[in-house]
């Protein structure tokens, strides 16, 4: 599945050439809807439009254009939406005091599936697209997304909101608008549990310019406030052992590990937030986020105890003896916060990942580290500088004080979870296998179907696909939304079709489908591209060229230490050919019977991540090719990273390759092979 955001379209990649700016820093590439001027802001000028005054292109709001709509046709705008209208009354509260506040996609472990209980900014927006970022101030309410969405977020989002479309020249970032739109000394609210402590740094510093305030609300989430008792209760779904046969290292092993993480680090009590490493590290899996294993908890490991924040009603008898012959503790999900604050408030010295814990608890734990310094007369005193303990502050990579403080650099868990044991990588393969089951049969199925002129949809398709998936042992679900896109909708990236607006699959075009499935013992993620018919030459030539960049990195050998980033040129290399490209990175992570997006490894154009490839990592490779308005192409394998023998060892060290997980064959019959690529090219 493709995982970065589009790049620009063709058609705007020369307007945005010359306003390129140097990459962001590396947690900024975590929000991207938070980032650092890009553009300088142009008004677009009365006659609309679609021109900037040098003749390159500038984006117009959606308001704008719903305005001159509204006025050819004589109508008057609809009343202000009843949901920005009651969320504005609560702007006016004594508790509350504001001037905007922002309403971001994710939960409070920085999740890319949330529950349905949880997706605030979809109840606020009516948008329902996986990307955005809400903003609504007294008087205005503007919506980012990237241009995956744009034209989803045209036809849900109301005339109440501005639509900003993300990457276009004259477009601002949010920060920017908050800048622009309001007047200097502002208060912009935002929930500090949605946002993690490194993009809440960043945001109050650049709002700061402007001498606004960033207000951190704790105490409750204005928009659950207002959507009141119609919000989907939390999810309460049973939580289950992850047995030693497929975790292959049992919990007290894991959590040595980490201890001896925090003695060499000079900490000793770390607090882990992302779902999917408290899930590897306690081997359990949940049901509480679609498409992932996992249940909403923390856990905070210390050198003696560990604890896990958890609701007890997910916790059977069988999971509970678990994980009491680890050694580790139950307390409700909420009590996280005042644990942390006891823990800093006694001068614990704590490990935390900022990237990816929130604001609201990084925040309590200095407020609690000011309170014992200021107990033991060192009030004020850090390495660093100097700030109110109630607001975030600029965190540096170490131990800001021998006696307290915290360690602020990236989990424990991290990168030893991304590199997998013996038993993951048979758990994987074996799963992978079953899925390759399916989907021979799957295909075999559709490719009758369509023959036979039978009409199927293409919501249709990842319905009977599901079926076939379903028989095998160990399924549980599917590991993201299926990507079944016909003809054009194969171009949108991430297109995910409904029963009100999706194609039939005929034998005419291109169809792509991305899918993936979660098993009881491993993760699975496939793309595959066919055509029916008698393909284009134009088809025929794209599909090569993907073809042969998939082929480049899959048969690559590289040294050890080797980040991902430098294998991105082989996918890419015979498209460049041609001047062509694809708008996503290469490679993602995959989890072992967890989240089918993990770090921190990653093949991509962006070359801001330099972890390196290591054996037992396991990543996507699946270039594409996609064409506007007329097909799209991607080819997807999962790969595992192996060492390779070599007559040669140069500088005596090893050299990394890889090994097929995926057995589904790819559809590469001469029909789409294009004849004028030189057989040297492959």
């Amino acid at each position: 599945m493709a995982f970065e955001a589009a790049r620009l379209s063709p058609s705007l990649a020369a307007a945005f050439r010359s306003h390129r700016s140097s990459p962001a820093p590396p947690f900024l590439r975590r929000l991207p809807l938070l980032l650092p001027r890009r553009f300088l802001r142009t008004s677009a000028s009365s006659s609309a439009a679609s021109a900037g005054g040098d003749g390159r292109a500038v984006a117009l709001p959606s308001s704008e254009l719903r305005k001159r709509r509204n006025s050819s046709s004589g109508t008057s705008p609809p009343a202000e939406d009843d949901k920005l209208r009651s969320l504005r009354r609560l702007f006016a509260r004594p508790d509350i005091a504001i001037d905007a506040y922002i309403v971001p996609s994710q939960d409070g472990h920085q999740s890319e599936f949330i529950a349905e209980c949880f997706m605030r900014r979809t109840y606020l927006t009516g948008f329902t697209g996986s990307a955005g970022t809400a903003v609504v101030t007294k008087k205005n309410a503007a919506f980012w997304t990237d241009g995956r969405y744009f034209l989803q977020a045209e036809k849900e989002l109301s005339h109440d909101w501005t639509l900003m479309r993300s990457g276009n020249h004259g477009v601002p970032t949010t920060i920017e608008w908050l800048n622009d739109v309001l007047p200097s000394g502002c208060r912009v609210g935002i929930d500090p549990f949605l946002f993690s402590s490194d993009a809440a740094e960043e945001l109050k510093n650049a709002i700061s310019d402007k001498n606004h305030e960033l207000i951190l609300i704790r105490d409750l989430n204005l928009v659950d406030e207002i959507w009141g008792e119609s919000r989907p209760e939390p999810p309460k779904e049973p939580t289950r052992v992850h047995v030693i046969k497929y975790a292959g290292v049992d919990v007290p092993s894991k959590l040595s590990f980490v201890r001896s993480q925090l003695a060499e680090n000079g900490c000793d009590t770390v607090v882990i937030s992302m779902l999917d490493e408290v899930a590897w590290l306690l081997n359990m899996r949940g049901s509480d986020v679609p498409h992932s294993p996992v249940f909403y908890s923390y856990l905070i490991v210390e050198m003696s105890t560990a604890t896990l924040f958890v609701d007890s009603s997910k916790v059977s008898e069988e999971v509970l003896e678990h994980l009491k012959k680890a050694g580790v503790n139950l307390k409700p999900y909420e009590a996280i916060l005042s644990d942390v604050e006891r823990l800093a408030e006694k001068g614990a010295k704590l490990w935390l990942d900022s990237s990816s814990v929130n604001a609201a608890i990084v925040s309590v734990f200095r407020s609690g580290c000011a309170r014992y310094l200021k107990k033991r007369g060192k009030t004020g005193r850090q390495t660093g500088k100097e700030s109110s303990s109630d607001e975030p502050t600029t965190t540096s990579h170490g131990v800001q004080n021998s006696a307290v403080n915290g360690l602020y650099q990236v989990s424990p868990v991290t990168l030893a979870k991304s590199i997998k044991n013996e038993a993951e990588i048979v758990g994987m393969k074996n799963s992978h296998l079953r899925d390759a089951a399916a989907l021979a049969e799957f295909w075999c199925w559709l490719e009758e179907e369509v023959h036979k002129n039978v009409v199927l949809t293409e919501v249709q398709v990842a319905e009977n696909l599901l079926e076939f998936r379903r028989k095998q042992d160990g399924f549980i679900e599917t590991s993201f939304d299926t990507i079944s896109g016909y003809g054009a909708n194969g171009a949108i990236i991430h297109y995910r079709p409904t029963l009100d607006s999706c194609s039939s699959i005929g034998s005419d075009n291109l169809f792509l489908l991305d899918s993936g499935a979660q098993y009881v013992d491993g993760t699975t993620d496939i793309t595959r591209t066919v055509h029916f018919g008698e393909p284009s030459p134009r088809q025929k030539e794209c599909f090569t060229r993907v073809l042969q960049g998939h082929i480049a990195l899959d048969q690559a050998v590289f040294p050890e230490r080797t980040p991902g980033f430098v294998l991105d040129v082989l996918a890419r290399s015979s498209l460049w050919k041609i001047g062509l490209d694809y708008r996503h990175g290469t490679g993602h992570g995959v989890g072992a019977a967890l989240n089918v997006h993990e770090g921190p490894q990653s093949i991509s154009y962006r070359y801001g991540n330099l972890t390196a490839l290591q054996k037992g990592m396991i990543v996507s490779n699946e270039p594409g090719y996609y064409e506007d308005n007329s097909f799209g192409i991607r080819i997807e394998n999962l790969l595992l990273v192996k060492e390779v023998n070599l007559a040669n060892s140069f500088g005596g060290i090893s050299y990394l390759g890889f090994e097929k997980l995926t057995f589904v064959p790819i559809q590469v019959p001469m029909h789409l092979i294009y004849c004028h690529v030189s057989v040297d090219e492959f």
